[in-house]
């Protein structure tokens, strides 16, 4: 049986920094828990009729695309392998305008002839959703389509179009069903919000 003892106090510091993470209860719902389940059933029963007699291998980018990717293999009507990534990325020659941005991910994958869905929480710029399909292509996958719960066309940087997504948005910044605040926060919420 555990033990209850005393809470510790928080110090001033703590407290300070509690306060600044925004609160539920400081945040606007964008987009409900049942609309968000709603659409992840629908696109789910338009990516198992398109690859009626095939298996998925599903690629889910962390951190913003992991509960999205949950929920939706667990309605697809189709055989799935489902596999994760982390991009990392670095800038060269930080102190310049001039600098570019180089995305690497080391998890080899085995997918020569395989059909791959990579899955993301949201759409942005598109450049490493770009960059990401091009390398599996590359790869030898007999093909790359992309699923995304977010569209966020407005901030797109390259020709990206994805083959499934959820919602259209537009609000600069978004937490919740996966996706986390600066401080890694709030992406346990069931509904997408923005600070109010």
């Amino acid at each position: 049986m555990a033990q209850s003892g005393r809470a510790r106090r928080r110090s001033p510091d703590e407290q300070k920094h509690m306060n600044a993470h925004p609160k539920p209860e400081q945040l606007r719902a964008v987009i409900p828990t049942e609309q968000i389940q709603k659409r992840v059933r629908e696109m789910a029963r338009q990516i198992s009729d398109d690859y009626q007699g095939k298996t998925i291998h599903a690629l889910a980018l962390l951190e913003n695309g992991f509960i999205f990717m949950a929920d939706l293999v667990r309605v697809l009507e189709v055989p799935v392998i489902c596999q994760f990534i982390k991009p990392s990325y670095r800038r060269e020659q930080e102190n310049t305008a001039a600098g570019f941005l180089e995305i690497f991910f080391s998890h080899e994958l085995a997918i020569v002839g395989q059909h791959v869905l990579l899955i993301e929480g949201l759409v942005h710029s598109g450049v490493t959703s770009e960059f990401l399909m091009n390398d599996l292509r590359g790869r030898g996958a007999a093909s790359v389509k992309l699923a995304t719960l977010l569209d966020r066309q407005s901030a797109r940087r390259v020709q990206l179009q994805p083959d499934y997504f959820g919602f259209l948005v537009d609000e600069a910044f978004l937490v919740g069903y996966g996706l986390g605040s600066p401080e890694q926060t709030l992406r346990n919420l069931p509904y997408i919000a923005a600070a109010s």
